[in-house]
């Protein structure tokens, strides 16, 4: 442990006002330039994990946490399928579907999207689908009505408002005397939905289950499959395979969440590790700059430094005393960092919405970036591996300035004096 005079002598030469203050004010930038780069790596870091817990959540909030298809494309007598497959352990609610792909058409606009036929109140415990209708309510799709709830950037795209009618056109038609006709229905729009995923508001319309069925032609007690909701979605790969094996029968063909999407979220945690150590670049620049301060202070303060020593300090005191500036610059910049970082992380969407208003320019495209706000999330771990690298950096950036300061003979600094 130092002892007292060290570290008074230490903090005494970090508000040094010789020569105008300029070693305090070189120590406050090396503090400022490491907070800036603290913050800057703890803020992309934020937002890369806001991005990929909000996308999580949409996603979700659209799908299901996996799948149970039927290997031939349909799932016969799934009123039987749904029980046994609720009855198995870590599945909360298992909802049938029907989903193809159709062509929609208003007025002179056409355009391609996936169908789904849902049961409204077995939809509404299954995913989170219900709170984001922005016009009408999942409970208008009933049987026989031929109702149809769009993805807002779809009806957009239709030019089609609640009320209007939309022409479904199913891939398959239907073989007559005079030759096929394509299956096609008038569904009057009833709602509208906005998940905030581009993907998802602008390729989804959302029918009747039993509307559905006609539509496609399949039997009354067909469905494309089971979308599963469970109580743990992290665990979909596993609690949905081994449904499949305990189901038995022919075989059926399983997906999740995270394989729907493995790609992306893959690419999110590969970006945020290279951010983490390109931005690291900035903070090491930063604390070395440590350097090159510690270094001014040994060259200005070396008459001091030769007092000390003829007074009886040893070399290792007076390396005690220049390590001690260091750690203090070093903690100072590394925490200032930390909650500047967090702090605007935590209001980085207003920032951004006032920013975009003042610029009148959108920074995110929702059809690039699937989302058009900047959500940010600050982890823990995240603070500490920043804070931790911040402070190992700086520790080491003391260690030449510290040991050339122990190193000074007095004689040879009092020469001149």
């Amino acid at each position: 442990m130092s002892s007292p005079y060290e570290w008074l002598v230490g903090t005494r030469y970090l508000r040094s006002t010789h020569r105008r203050g300029f070693v305090s004010f070189v120590s406050l930038m090396s503090v400022c330039g490491l907070a800036l780069g603290v913050a800057t790596l703890l803020v992309v870091l934020s937002v890369m994990n806001g991005f990929g817990r909000e996308l999580r959540t949409r996603i979700l909030s659209v799908t299901s946490d996996a799948t149970l298809m039927g290997l031939h494309g349909t799932l016969p007598d799934w009123q039987a399928m749904q029980k046994r497959v609720e009855s198995e352990p870590g599945v909360r609610i298992a909802v049938p579907y029907v989903e193809e792909q159709a062509m929609l058409t208003h007025g002179q606009q056409i355009t391609g999207a996936s169908v789904r036929g849902i049961l409204p109140q077995e939809e509404r415990r299954a995913t989170g689908l219900a709170q984001r209708l922005t016009a009408g309510s999942l409970g208008e799709l009933q049987p026989g009505r031929y109702r149809v709830i769009l993805g807002d950037a779809l009806a957009q795209a239709l030019h089609a408002r609640v009320g209007d009618s939309v022409v479904l056109i199913a891939p398959e038609g239907v073989a007559t005397p005079t030759g096929v006709v394509p299956r096609m229905r008038r569904f009057e729009v009833t709602g509208l939905f906005h998940s905030g995923m581009y993907e998802y508001d602008r390729g989804l319309a959302l029918v009747s289950l039993t509307d559905a069925g006609r539509l496609f032609g399949l039997a009354p007690d067909e469905v494309t499959g089971l979308r599963l909701s469970l109580d743990d979605p992290w665990q979909a790969p596993k609690v949905v395979r081994r449904v499949a094996y305990d189901l038995g029968g022919p075989g059926y063909y399983v997906s999740d969440w995270t394989d729907n999407h493995a790609n992306f979220f893959r690419s999110i945690e590969t970006t945020k590790s290279m951010m983490f150590v390109m931005l690291s670049m900035i903070v090491a620049v930063a604390a070395f700059n440590i350097v090159a301060t510690l270094v001014m202070i040994v060259k200005e303060k070396q008459t001091d430094i030769a007092i000390l020593r003829t007074l009886g300090a040893g070399p290792r005191n007076v390396l005690s005393i220049f390590a001690i500036q260091g750690v203090i610059i070093g903690l100072a910049g590394t925490l200032l960092g930390a909650g500047l970082g967090t702090l605007v992380s935590d209001n980085l969407q207003a920032l951004v919405g006032g920013l975009e208003r003042l610029l009148h320019t959108q920074f995110l495209d929702p059809r690039v970036y699937y989302m058009s706000d900047l959500p940010a999330y600050v982890e823990g771990l995240d603070v500490l591996r920043v804070c931790g690298v911040a402070f190992l950096l700086c520790a080491l950036a003391t260690v030449y300035p510290a040991w050339r300061a122990g190193r000074t003979a007095p004689a040879q600094a009092l020469r001149h004096e």
